[in-house]
């Protein structure tokens, strides 16, 4: 099995390779890496959750980490029916929403043995 990292920073995707980024419920990509998505991977505005462009939205400006989670569980059962793409998953809810990796990896425990979802670095052992 090989599990990946997501890199710092992606200025470039292959065609089998999904960016997901954290987002507004309004999809409004103004800054970090919704900013990203919308520029370098067609995301598209008012597009805020599920797939648009090259990428997939996970909200994260909505409220507390638990208001999070069911479109974590959203993304991941995505991830599951489509085996053939690869889902460099950035540190979602860690930039402009002001939460912290500790507080967001949990929430993607369900994904850490998944092959087609890279992580962010420290994420799977944040999940142990």
């Amino acid at each position: 099995m090989t599990l990946r990292v997501t890199p710092e920073y992606i200025a470039s995707l292959q065609p089998n390779e999904i960016f997901v980024f954290g987002s507004n419920l309004a999809g409004m990509h103004g800054g970090g890496a919704a900013r990203t998505a919308n520029k370098l991977f067609g995301a598209e505005m008012g597009v805020g959750v599920g797939p648009t462009g090259q990428c997939y939205a996970i909200p994260t400006m909505q409220g507390g980490v638990e208001t999070i989670r069911p479109y974590v569980d959203e993304f991941i059962g995505y991830a599951k029916q489509h085996p053939e793409l690869l889902f460099r998953v950035t540190r979602i809810g860690c930039g402009i929403a002001g939460f912290t990796d500790k507080e967001i990896a949990p929430l993607f425990k369900a994904a850490c043995e998944m092959e087609n979802i890279s992580l962010p670095n420290g994420w799977r052992e944040i999940n142990g």
